[in-house]
C-alpha cells in the first residue's frame, strides 16, 4: 500500500517525473524513504546496531540522513534531498515536502525529546534549518535559506536568519511553488544596492 502510494506521491509532487520506471530508479528520495521504513521498523524491535546500520547504508546511497528513530508520516516526499538531515526525535506528519540541504537538528544532549515536530502539508524549502523541540504547524512554510528557532502556528510562513513569520499558508495547489516564499538573501542584498544608491546621491550633492 505504501509503495503505491509513494510513487503515486512523486507523480503529484514533481512535474519532472515521466514514467514509472524513472521513478522506481531515479529518486534518491524515494529511496531513503523505502530503507528509512526498514531501519525504523528494526529500531522499534530494539535492534539498534542494525537500524543504524541500514540508515547509514541509506546515507551513502542517496546522500540524505534520516536516523532510523524519526517517525515519518505518509506521503512524505523528498526532492533532490542531498544532504538533508532529520534528527533522532523528530515527527514529521503527512503530505509533507521537503527540498535539498534540510536539517530538522536538536538543540540538546539529554536522552529527551529535543528535535522538531513538523506538522501535515508543511513545505520546508531548500537549506533551511529547524532546530530544537519545536512544532511547526500544519500547513506551515519555511522559506529557503532560513533558520528556525521558535514554534510556528499554523497557515504560516516564515523566512530569514532567524525566522519571522507571516500569515498565508499552504493550499494543495501552492504547495509546490516553494519560490514563491519570501527570499531573505534577495531582500538584504536589495536593501544594500538601496543603501548604496542612498550613498551615490548624498556623495553627488
Amino acid at each position: 500500500m505504501h509503495f503505491i502510494e509513494d510513487v503515486r506521491t512523486v507523480f503529484l509532487k514533481d512535474p519532472a517525473a515521466k514514467n514509472i520506471l524513472e521513478v522506481l530508479f531515479c529518486y534518491p528520495g524515494l529511496h531513503a524513504m523505502w530503507l528509512h521504513r526498514m531501519a525504523h521498523f528494526l529500531w522499534k524491535l530494539k535492534l539498534h546496531f542494525p537500524a543504524r546500520f541500514l540508515s547509514h547504508v541509506n546515507r551513502f546511497l542517496t546522500g540524505i540522513e534520516i536516523h532510523p528513530g524519526a517517525q515519518i508520516g505518509r506521503r512524505f516526499f523528498i526532492d533532490h534531498g542531498m544532504g538533508i538531515v532529520i534528527g533522532e526525535t523528530t515527527e514529521i506528519g503527512d503530505d509533507v515536502l521537503m527540498y535539498q540541504g534540510v536539517v530538522l537538528g536538536g538543540t540538546s544532549l539529554e536522552k529527551k525529546k529535543r528535535h522538531p515536530t513538523v506538522g501535515s502539508g508543511v513545505v520546508i524549502g531548500s537549506g533551511a534549518i529547524v532546530l530544537g523541540a519545536i512544532r511547526i504547524g500544519d500547513r506551515s512554510r519555511i522559506g529557503a535559506g532560513s533558520v528556525v528557532l521558535k514554534e510556528v502556528p499554523p497557515d504560516t510562513t516564515v523566512f530569514g536568519i532567524p525566522a519571522k513569520s507571516h500569515t498565508g499558508g499552504i493550499t494543495e495547489k501552492s504547495q509546490l511553488d516553494h519560490g514563491d516564499v519570501h527570499d531573505f538573501y534577495e531582500e538584504q542584498i536589495k536593501l544594500l544596492w538601496k543603501e548604496i544608491g542612498n550613498l551615490k546621491h548624498e556623495k553627488k550633492q
